[in-house]
């Protein structure tokens, strides 16, 4: 199968993946640390996690028969846009700067590359799947040989650091393994864990998800924890501060054609004013899908709250009476840092008419301070 296996990479680099390399099906390396961070907590609400605990165990839970699996690469934006330093746009992490969902983009590349396997191997089992299937990626990559997991948790690579998504393909071929990648060029270098402003690390090679802003901004349905909202650091969709800061992404490198980056950030008064007609025509597509227009919307008011936005009052008091829970609850405590002169008398007429009990009560405490101790 070494020629095989060959022209297949090969196959996968027309398509568009830049790295490959194949492992076989084992229990993935630092298993026994993933059960130990689920059971730590740290994966926050990501529920899912915890009741698929057992699948992440082997993959032939993923494809039952697997033999071998080759691990892909697709590079995303690297460089800085000037959009993300300006107070009134939110930042929006790189992998998402595009106006298509890389989901979309990359399964049909996979299912290409299936078609191709089963053009030569017509009774093989072959499935691609990328990051919503119970596999380990980053452990089965660095066993393929693709990088190294650095102290910031993810996937370093010398040549493409780590603005780069992960794919695989799962076959009962036995395609030839490549040597795994047994050598980390992290050092010394701590300035991941240094940067991330809200410590989600607690220790090199571990994330508190529960205290990272791209949880916070994406996977989090509720409302933000009160310690956290005025800590998001300007992001509106993800965070890329811990990559930022890496020596190993340094360098800028081609983007993936599909995946251009159309925008740096998103205008916070835009969207407050959204609705769900025009936020699905906005986003429906893209990889910012995820949070829906709630969690979109509830990481924008409190960033307005945040950088005390004048302009975004009006579209606050709207969003007192929102449907949503969660947005009404953001806007209230947004208003209460803001404080327009007439602040507390919409915060009282929105929590006499409250239907919620609990947040009828954070309304009240809204209330009960003083104008000059705003909510932190």
């Amino acid at each position: 199968m070494y020629e095989f296996t060959r022209t297949l990479k090969d196959q996968a680099h027309e398509l568009g993946f830049v790295m490959s390399g194949v492992t076989v099906a084992a229990e993935p390396g630092r298993l026994e640390r993933f059960h130990r961070w689920l059971d730590a907590g740290y994966a926050g609400r990501m529920h899912y996690l915890e009741a698929r605990r057992q699948a992440y165990d082997h993959p032939h839970h993923v494809l039952d028969g697997c033999k071998t699996i080759l691990m892909l690469a697709v590079p995303y934006a690297s460089t800085h846009s000037d959009l993300d330093d300006q107070p009134s746009v939110g930042r929006v992490a790189r992998y998402a700067q595009s106006w298509v969902d890389y989901h979309d983009v990359i399964h049909a590349r996979l299912k290409s590359l299936k078609r191709w396997v089963l053009e030569h191997h017509a009774n093989a089992l072959v499935r691609g799947v990328i990051d919503t299937a119970p596999l380990l990626e980053r452990e089965l990559a660095e066993a393929a040989g693709l990088g190294w997991v650095g102290k910031n948790t993810l996937l370093l690579n010398r040549k493409w650091g780590s603005y780069f998504f992960l794919a695989a393909m799962l076959t009962d071929l036995e395609l030839v393994a490549d040597e795994p990648h047994d050598q980390s060029f992290c050092g010394t270098c701590t300035a991941c864990l240094q940067a991330c402003p809200t410590q989600a690390f607690p220790e090199p090679y571990v994330l508190d998800a529960s205290r990272c802003i791209s949880y916070l901004t994406i996977e989090l349905r509720d409302m933000v924890p009160g310690q956290w909202r005025d800590q998001l650091d300007g992001w509106a969709f993800g965070c890329d501060v811990c990559q930022e800061v890496c020596p190993w992404n340094r360098w800028d490198h081609a983007v993936d054609p599909e995946l251009e980056p159309r925008h740096g950030g998103l205008d916070l008064i835009e969207l407050l004013n959204m609705t769900d007609e025009s936020f699905r025509a906005r986003f429906r597509r893209t990889a910012m899908w995820r949070s829906r227009r709630v969690g979109l919307l509830r990481n924008a008011i409190l960033l307005a709250g945040t950088q005390r936005q004048e302009s975004a009052i009006d579209p606050l008091k709207r969003l007192l009476l929102d449907p949503e829970p969660v947005l009404r609850a953001s806007a209230a405590w947004a208003l209460a840092r803001l404080a327009p002169t007439d602040w507390r008398e919409q915060l009282e007429h929105v929590r006499v008419h409250e239907t919620d009990p609990q947040l009828r009560r954070a309304l009240q405490e809204l209330l009960d301070m003083s104008t000059a101790d705003r909510p932190s």
